[in-house]
């Protein structure tokens, strides 16, 4: 399978995560503004949620920039990561729909753990497709961005049986700490000679 097709069918289950979440907050009824109040929990759980799918479609695509070939292991990985990714919908609805209750902002932070599992699962696998000596292997290195990014999931669940605001501002910290692309695979291509600096998106 050639990476174009893995990262088209990967962009369209994406879209359709992201239409589905908007489609959760339903149109008020009433013209004035005070029908909007019952939306604000929802809202603010969606655009939580829609910066994650941005910033996990954007390492994504980062990601396969410097992949040459696609084996088995990395389509059953990807389909895992997109799986856990498609939970957002109805975590995202659910939380928002209880104004931010416990269990399921546990729930919601049990998907975002589950969901950078996998797309730690997707990078092994593309490491080990591409080999040792592969750019993505020593672009991305131990990639220890990733792993306090599960460690603080953890403590953002743990923190929610506390206080539910606690929790939430851990996943929002996690998501500010990814906001801008990862840019190592890039950076390493154009160290290499293999792309111009100007090239790096």
């Amino acid at each position: 399978m050639k990476k174009s097709r893995l990262e088209a069918f990967s962009d369209g289950v994406i879209a359709i995560i992201i239409t589905i979440m908007v489609l959760e907050i339903k149109v008020p009824e009433g013209e004035s503004l005070h029908t909007l109040k019952p939306l604000i929990p929802k809202f603010i759980s969606y655009v939580l949620s829609f910066i994650y799918v941005g910033i996990y479609w954007n390492n994504h695509h980062h990601l396969l920039y410097a992949v040459k070939k696609v084996s088995g292991k990395m389509l059953w990985a990807n389909l895992n990561f997109l799986f856990w990714l498609s939970l957002f919908p109805v975590s995202t609805g659910w939380m928002g729909e209880n104004h931010f209750s416990l269990w399921p902002v546990i729930i919601y932070g049990a998907v975002l753990f589950m969901v950078a599992v996998s797309f730690t699962i997707l990078v092994i696998a593309i490491k080990k497709t591409e080999g040792e000596g592969s750019l993505v292997v020593q672009a991305i290195g131990t990639d220890q961005k990733g792993k306090v990014s599960l460690l603080l999931y953890l403590l953002g669940i743990a923190l929610s049986f506390i206080n539910t605001w606690l929790g939430v501002a851990i996943y929002f910290i996690v998501a500010c700490i990814w906001f801008i692309p990862d840019k190592r695979i890039e950076k390493a291509m154009a160290h290499e000679g293999l792309i111009d600096e100007d090239d790096i998106c």
